[in-house]
């Protein structure tokens, strides 16, 4: 082992202050030291740990201690069950969040189950009819079914919430369908009433605009009468502009047969050059439809009450309570009957929005006002603004006027006391 140039490592340092080294060993770490300063440091600490440690003892174990290991092995030995613990035994539900959590997540698992379910059958219950019908021609059977039950319920609950004295089972049997009633079969019933016959095409409602010029404006409202008498139509709606140096308008809205639509329409172009031009179409039969069968089953439901209307011979509230749900239903079936008409009316009559401008080109007018009325009728003007503006002052002062002079007074006494005050303690001053 070398140890005059390297520093001597520390577990050799160890050995040799034990005495554990050869004494060739301790003789060369011993000339180390003393040429090493940083050895012979160490050397120093490690020989105070060393004595320290060797100094150091363990405390004997206290009497009471020794004697409750020797009663429990006595104990042990005489009794092999193990000995209770002084603390009490915790419940099975000690960890109360665990099962509250469990709890709450089974809850919420079972409401899930329970709202899936009943979504799936109220699907199943009620189909959608809400689906986009392309070409559809007239209302199915399925369609007028199902429209009549929606209308029937809808009566059904509203017949509940009349009265109780009336009973709810003959309310039900009011507004129910009968089995005849609905175009479906099964029974034909006392009310029943055939089904509507099937359309030959789907129902449209188109609507045109047109946006036309005319170099004739005298010619083309002629020849627009003349128009519409020709293809048995009418104007809705018309409206005739004609400003002084400037040019004409006139606007219309034309009903005109549908059959007819395309041939007016050659007409009308004919009057002049085409500005602008639109067309556009809806198709309403299946909102037709759906308006037919509950308007059907809106009057077997009024059949059914005139009839117990008339087999009725109890309370004379009872006989109230019908008569006012009959006024009641006739007021919707007038009400459809005048929508269906309304509906019929657009399909059959195509409306046409029809603009007719004149082709103006200014000319000079000798006839125009002279500059001494131009004159006059401005300072006639003039005199009436400023008398309107006076009479408008005088009128805000009237209006306002007290409520300004009574916040006069409440707020210029305070003030006029606070400053008084503030005066004579500058001139005490």
């Amino acid at each position: 082992m070398n140890t005059a140039t390297h520093p001597v490592a520390p577990e050799e340092l160890m050995a040799f202050l034990d005495g554990e080294l050869t004494a060739s060993e301790t003789h060369a770490i011993s000339a180390h030291l003393e040429s090493c300063a940083p050895c012979a440091r160490l050397a120093d600490q490690f020989r105070a740990t060393s004595q320290s440690l060797s100094q150091w003892t363990v405390p004997p174990a206290p009497t009471s201690l020794e004697d409750s290991v020797n009663d429990l092995a006595v104990k042990t030995a005489s009794d092999p069950t193990p000995p209770k613990s002084g603390r009490p035994v915790q419940t099975t539900f000690s960890n109360w969040k665990l099962w509250a959590i469990g709890a709450g997540g089974a809850v919420t698992a079972v409401l899930v189950f329970v709202a899936f379910a009943a979504s799936m059958l109220y699907h199943e219950d009620h189909p959608r009819h809400d689906q986009p019908m392309s070409s559809v021609v007239a209302p199915s059977p399925e369609a007028s079914n199902y429209a009549s039950s929606r209308v029937a319920q809808e009566q059904t609950e509203a017949l509940k919430g009349k009265s109780s004295s009336f009973g709810v089972a003959q309310m039900e049997s009011l507004a129910a369908p009968k089995p005849g009633a609905l175009g479906g079969g099964g029974g034909g019933g006392d009310y029943s009433s055939p089904t509507p016959p099937p359309q030959s095409a789907p129902m449209i409602a188109r609507t045109v605009s047109l946006t036309i010029v005319v170099k004739d404006f005298a010619a083309a409202r002629a020849s627009l009468d003349s128009i519409l008498a020709r293809h048995h139509g009418y104007a809705a709606q018309l409206t005739a502009t004609t400003p002084e140096n400037a040019p004409r308008n006139f606007q219309a809205s034309l009903r005109i047969p549908a059959p007819e639509l395309a041939s007016a329409l050659t007409d009308l172009k004919a009057l002049g050059r085409i500005e602008n031009e639109s067309q556009s179409g809806e198709e309403v039969t299946q909102q037709h439809a759906d308006l037919v069968a509950r308007l059907q089953n809106s009057r077997e439901t009024e059949d059914r009450l005139r009839a117990i209307l008339q087999q009725r011979t109890g309370k004379i509230e009872d006989v109230l309570q019908v008569e006012e749900e009959i006024a009641r239903v006739r007021g919707e079936i007038e009400q459809m009957e005048a929508e269906q008409k309304a509906l019929e009316h657009r399909v059959e009559f195509a409306t046409i929005d029809l603009q007719l401008t004149e082709e103006y080109k200014a000319q000079l007018d000798a006839s125009s006002p002279s500059v001494s009325n131009r004159i006059h009728n401005a300072f006639v003007d003039g005199l009436r603004n400023a008398s309107a503006t006076l009479l408008g002052i005088v009128l805000l002062g009237e209006e306002f006027g007290p409520v300004l002079l009574i916040w006069l007074v409440i707020l210029g006494i305070p003030i006029f006391l606070v400053v008084r005050r503030y005066r004579k303690m500058r001139a005490g001053l």
